[in-house]
């Protein structure tokens, strides 16, 4: 099973990126989507970028994953 995670770019240089997740600032690779914006939302997987998403979509998708950990931590 593959996961990949939402994350906001916060800076681009290039082909590299910092996204933000949750608080925690993560450089990723931008190779696969060389048009993305600062302020966008993006899903990751393995350190690249693999496309973006909508804000919408990334908190529901974020809102999931909380859920999952809360139910494994019961």
């Amino acid at each position: 099973m593959c996961l990949a995670i939402p994350g906001k770019l916060v800076e681009k240089k290039e082909e590299i990126g910092i996204v933000d997740l949750g608080g925690v600032k993560k450089e990723i690779s931008l190779s696969f989507l060389p048009e993305v914006k600062i302020g966008d939302w993006v899903l990751i997987h393995t350190g690249f970028a693999l496309e973006t998403i909508s804000e919408e979509e990334a908190q529901k998708t974020l809102s999931i994953i909380r859920e999952a950990f809360a139910y494994e931590k019961a």
